[in-house]
């Protein structure tokens, strides 16, 4: 609790668990501070539950995966959140990290449904996919609906009516 009003970064990177009382501690961190808790691999529900209400921006790139109830949890959270770790993302989470307003960082997400691209389209803040190499069609003109930044510097290849759709944005 003593750590829970810290202001700037607070690296706490090499905690591989987290309580649930300490994820709610520590959810009282004010707007500008950078929570780094990327040593986590897991994260329960109540924990996302909790990290959701920190006011700063939120490091959770140790993360490998994420249940839908946790994605739901975290959408709520209203600055950058860095999910770098996720490999795969469902189309329920997908669906509601959409609701999130901040910057949303899903860089290790080497795939992409097409419904996924269409929920993510919707993300308020800066949209980055970097892990991705390719797009389908359909996600390219799902993503190119994005209002905010998209970064897709991962792409190694693009049809002609992905490069069409994207041309769009």
């Amino acid at each position: 609790e003593s750590l829970s009003k810290y202001e700037g970064r607070l690296n706490l990177s090499g905690l591989t668990s987290l309580s649930d009382a300490a994820a709610k501690s520590l959810s009282n961190q004010p707007w500008n501070t950078i929570l780094n808790l990327d040593g986590l691999t897991s994260l329960s529900d109540a924990a996302a539950e909790s990290l959701s209400k920190c006011e700063g921006d939120l490091v959770l790139v140790g993360l490998t995966s994420l249940s839908d109830a946790a994605a739901e949890s975290l959408s709520k959270h209203e600055r950058w959140l860095l999910l770098d770790g996720l490999t795969s993302l469902s189309d329920a989470a997908a669906k509601s990290l959409s609701k999130h307003e901040g910057d949303l960082d899903l860089d290790g997400l080497t795939s992409l449904s097409d419904a996924a691209a269409e929920s993510l389209s919707k993300c308020e803040g800066e949209l980055s996919l970097n892990g991705l190499t390719s797009l389908s069609d359909a996600a390219a003109e799902s993503l190119s609906k994005h209002e905010g930044y998209l970064n897709l510097n991962g792409l190694t290849s693009l049809s002609d009516a992905a490069a069409e759709s994207l041309s769009k944005y």
